[in-house]
């Protein structure tokens, strides 16, 4: 069980990082981010409505508790970083630019996975 919890922990902060650095950034307008959003089709006005969904979802995540709220944490993370594969593979942007999109995949499924084993 000791190493289920650390791997968990592994997966979870690593995966928060992430999350937590890509909200920070959509706060941030700059004209490449701008640009960015524009090249996937995506209105950048709407760039500091998903950091705050992403910091819910990082709170909801570190709150010990809340089980139905961390799989809908999980679920809407899910869904962010595969609408953001869908819109940069519609935009023909090459396979090496998903490079991190997988990661937060992993980080994703491994936190999750070990989520579930830590609470059956």
């Amino acid at each position: 069980m000791k190493k289920v919890n650390i791997a968990y922990w592994i997966f979870t902060i690593l995966l928060v990082l992430m999350m937590g650095f890509s909200a920070v950034m959509s706060f941030k307008r700059t004209p490449e981010s701008d640009q960015m959003m524009a090249h996937i089709g995506i209105a950048p006005a709407l760039m500091p409505f998903l950091a705050v969904l992403k910091l819910l979802g990082i709170a909801a995540l570190l709150t010990p508790g809340l089980k139905t709220l961390k799989e809908w944490a999980y679920a809407g993370f899910t869904f962010d970083v595969l609408g953001a594969m869908y819109l940069f593979i519609a935009a023909g942007d090459p396979v090496k630019a998903w490079a991190p999109i997988v990661i937060a995949l992993v980080l994703i499924f491994g936190s999750y996975i070990f989520w579930r084993k830590k609470t059956a």
